[in-house]
Order: structure tokens, then C-alpha cells, then sequence
């Protein structure tokens, strides 16, 4: 070897060190930081000199498993969306040894009921009765106020998950264009290639998203529907959020706002153009989950208000008159069932907030004067009109026959079990990220690993430093010759 090519060779050894020195400073820099991918220097022999080839920083990543994890995160948080809507409902409508849930204050209202019974001149067990009547009624209207709160709060989400995901497109667009110019220019485009997979991750919790590879080291998106999200514009998409909401407006008649991908409608539902993200699981809450279980509200509420708004149990009620259970106050009309969960109050003539008459209980709601004191035929009638069987339809509790303790139990039963089903599915969803999130963290920065390589560049930088200082000491000497 000439002491020219021994300079060349020394020299790029020298480089190729100091610049693999420095990708494993980076990587050890960022071992903790989130979204980094560990770099790697591209060495090759040098065709046109001796020595080595300085080539290209590889981000070492294995796309299959990138889509599997991201795969695995969005349907994780889907189930957090749907395990946190059952979870928030069964709290609402109460667990078995929940004292204050629905079914333990038909319980306590139907205690109620015989202790008066027993004492129909009392007016301390008659007023207690009033008690027992409101806190039921509190129960499931507090039930549908959660539930209309739960409809606004995913409403809500959607508009900020719209914001996000316009903004996380153009963001995307743009570092597209910048890693366009800095690979033409060869300039090192990693840290721009993690910041937009980074992007990239955060839309697919939304909307699930299909990755695909245009020129110049720029990508389309596509969801899982097949709408284009960016293809060398990123698509603008619309929604309008509602400050309220109401159990009858619905996406259907036009109350609520749906979704635009540049102007035109999408299909927002599990199946539509959008499906398989948070984005198309809180419109499953707002337009599916919230309704039927407004639906299912709605039916009990209804059972309860017709068991005692019959003139047959108490003569003293007209054809168009409020029981002891009413709509805002009024007659309820079983034409009017859509929301009467939460319209539901005790008549004013009973409640100890109203007149707070409840001899009335025990004489007949609109009896023009008290009668008999221990008379208590129309008490054992409404104790009698809660053991009676009735049938109860809705989609979630399908068609149901019972007591109204029975009706009570069934309504907690259906929301347990969901609650139950939603838990398991968060988990095992859990888990499959995790298990992905763990095997993509093997292509991650394994410190040790990083530290004896850095060992080996050190190594290799001093031997071709040594290299050099002799290549010196040989021109010193045939200088002085």
C-alpha cells in the first residue's frame, strides 16, 4: 500500500468513526424520547479510493410491524372509548350493592309502600313515602341527565378529533414537501421522517389509516374505507359540534351534524368511510350506544308512570290527569315516550317540594278531602300495581315481562354486562398493544448495545488516528534523508 492510499483509507476511517460516533450519541440522546427510531450509518467500500464510503443514515424500523402495532393501538382505543361509555353508564343506573341505585330505590320505595300500609294514619310513614317516591324518580332522571351529558361530551370529541386530525394532515403535507427538497439536497431527513410518523400514529387512533409510498420519500393516506386523507393535498374534513342535546335529535333528521371529507357526506357509522377509530366510536356513542340506552331509560321510566296512572287504581284520577309518577307534571301520553326518563317528576300534590299533601296517597291523588285515616285499600292498591307483571320492550333490554323489580333488576343487568363485556375486550385489546408495542420497542435504542459500539468506534477511530501519526513519522523520516 502507497502512503498516499494509507492517508486515504486512514482518513475516511476516521470519518466513518467520528460520524458513526455521533449517530450513536444521538441515538443514546434519545433512547427515552417518544417516537424516535434508532439510527444506523450506512458503511461501503469506496470504488474510487481505498478506505470506506460514508453513506446514507437508515432509521431501523420494520414497517409490518409499525402497521401491526398501529393496528393494535386503534382498536385499543376504540374499546377505551366504548369501556369508558359502559362503565359511566352502569355507575349511572346503579350495581347491585349500589344503595342509591335504581333498583335499591324501587326497593326502598316499595318499603315504603307496606310501612304506610301498615300505618295509613300516619303522617310520618305518608311523608317518607313522598321521600322514597322522589329519590326514585331522581334516580332515573340523574340516569338521563348522565346520559345526555355523555351524548354532548361525544359530541364534543368529535369536533376536537376533526380539528386534530386537519391539522396533523397539514402538518403532514408540509413535512411531505421538506423531506421532498432535503433528500434531493441529500441532507439527512430522519428527524423529519419520526416527526411525521409520529403524526401519522396520532391519526390512526382516529381513523386508521393505510400508508402509502409516493416519490421523493413522500406518502398518501388512505382510511380503512378507502377515503383519501392526504394524497398530495390533504383533505379538508367538516363537522359541526352542538352546544346541547336532546334525546330526539339525531343525525337522521338532520338535528346533528355528520361528517364532510372536501365538502361531500361520508358514512360515519363502524362500517363507514371512516371506521375503525376513535373518530367512528364516539359517533357510535352519540348516534347507537347513548340512543338505545335513552331507549331503555325511556321504557322503565314509562312502566313506572302507567302503573299509576291507571283510573281504574284510583278512582279519583280523570282520563287525562298525572298519577303519582308524571311528564314534567302533566299527563303522560304514550305517544310521547322519546325522552320521558328525563322529563320525569313526582306529582307536585304529594311532593314534600310541592304541596306536599300526601294524604293524598292514601284518599286518592285529586280527592277534594281527606278521608278515612286508616283506610288503606288505594296504598295496598299501588303496592299490588308494582308486584303486577307487565311487558317491557326496547333494543337493549329486548322484550321483557316482570314486577317492576324485576324491570329494575334487568335494567342494572343490561348495563353490568355490558360494562362487563366492554372491560374484557379494553383488556385483551390492551394486550395485544402491548405485545406489539414491545416487539416494535426491540428495533428501539438498546443502550448497552449502543455503549459497546460506541466502544468499537473509539477503538477504530484511535487505530486510524495511530495509522495517521505513523504515515507521519515515515514522511519526517525520508524528510530528513
Amino acid at each position: 500500500m502507497s502512503i498516499s492510499s494509507a492517508i486515504s483509507s486512514a482518513m475516511s476511517g476516521l470519518t466513518a468513526a467520528s460520524r458513526s460516533s455521533q449517530i450513536v450519541s444521538e441515538n443514546l440522546a434519545n433512547a427515552l424520547t417518544p417516537g424516535y427510531s434508532r439510527r444506523s450509518l450506512e458503511l461501503n467500500s469506496n470504488a474510487y479510493a481505498p478506505g470506506v464510503s460514508v453513506g446514507s443514515v437508515n432509521r431501523m424500523i420494520d414497517p409490518a410491524i409499525v402497521t401491526a402495532r398501529r393496528d393494535a393501538q386503534s382498536e385499543q382505543a376504540v374499546a377505551q372509548v366504548n369501556a369508558d361509555f359502559y362503565a359511566r353508564m352502569s355507575g349511572l343506573v346503579g350495581t347491585v350493592d349500589d344503595e342509591t341505585s335504581i333498583s335499591s330505590q324501587m326497593a326502598n320505595f316499595e318499603g315504603a309502600l307496606v310501612e304506610a300500609l301498615s300505618r295509613p294514619d300516619s303522617s310520618p310513614r305518608l311523608n317518607d313515602l313522598a321521600v322514597k317516591a322522589d329519590l326514585l324518580v331522581d334516580s332515573i332522571t340523574e340516569a338521563a341527565d348522565g346520559l345526555r351529558e355523555m351524548r354532548i361530551q361525544a359530541d364534543a370529541s368529535i369536533g376536537v378529533q376533526v380539528d386534530r386530525l386537519n391539522s396533523a394532515l397539514k402538518e403532514i403535507e408540509k413535512l411531505n414537501a421538506r423531506i421532498v427538497v432535503a433528500g434531493a439536497a441529500k441532507a439527512d431527513v430522519t428527524t423529519m421522517l419520526d416527526q411525521r410518523d409520529m403524526l401519522i400514529d396520532e391519526i390512526n387512533d382516529m381513523v386508521p389509516v393505510t400508508v402509502m409510498q409516493r416519490d421523493g420519500g413522500r406518502i398518501a393516506l388512505y382510511s380503512a374505507g378507502g377515503t383519501a386523507l392526504l394524497d398530495g393535498k390533504a383533505s379538508e374534513i367538516t363537522f359541526s359540534p352542538k352546544s346541547d342535546m336532546l334525546p330526539h335529535m339525531t343525525i337522521d333528521n338532520g338535528l346533528l351534524s355528520g361528517l364532510e371529507v372536501n365538502g361531500r357526506p361520508v358514512d360515519v357509522s363502524l362500517n363507514g368511510a371512516l371506521r375503525g377509530g376513535t373518530l367512528a366510536a364516539q359517533f357510535n356513542v352519540r348516534d347507537v350506544l347513548a340512543v338505545e340506552a335513552q331507549e331503555d331509560l325511556d321504557a322503565y321510566a314509562r312502566d313506572l308512570i302507567e302503573r299509576f296512572q291507571d283510573p281504574a287504581l284510583d278512582s279519583t284520577i280523570g282520563a287525562t290527569d298525572a298519577g303519582i309518577f308524571t311528564d314534567e307534571g302533566g299527563f303522560f301520553d304514550s305517544a310521547d315516550t322519546l325522552g320521558i326518563a328525563g322529563r320525569l317528576e313526582l306529582n307536585t300534590l304529594v311532593a314534600m317540594d310541592g304541596q306536599a299533601e300526601t294524604w293524598r296517597f292514601r284518599d286518592g291523588l285529586y280527592a277534594a278531602t281527606q278521608g278515612d285515616p286508616g283506610d288503606g285499600s288505594l296504598i295496598e292498591g299501588y303496592s299490588n300495581a308494582l308486584q303486577d307483571t307487565r311487558s317491557v320492550s326496547s333494543t337493549g333490554l329486548g322484550s321483557v315481562s316482570g314486577t317492576a323489580s324485576t324491570l329494575s333488576a334487568v335494567l342494572l343487568s343490561r348495563f353490568a354486562r355490558d360494562d362487563n363485556t366492554a372491560a374484557t375486550t379494553l383488556s385483551f385489546a390492551a394486550a395485544s398493544y402491548t405485545e406489539m408495542a414491545q416487539t416494535e420497542a426491540g428495533f428501539g435504542v438498546d443502550t448497552d448495545a449502543e455503549l459497546q459500539n460506541l466502544m468499537l468506534y473509539e477503538k477504530a477511530y484511535g487505530a486510524n488516528a495511530k495509522v495517521l501519526s505513523v504515515v507521519d513519522g515515515m514522511m519526517e523520516t525520508l524528510l530528513r534523508i
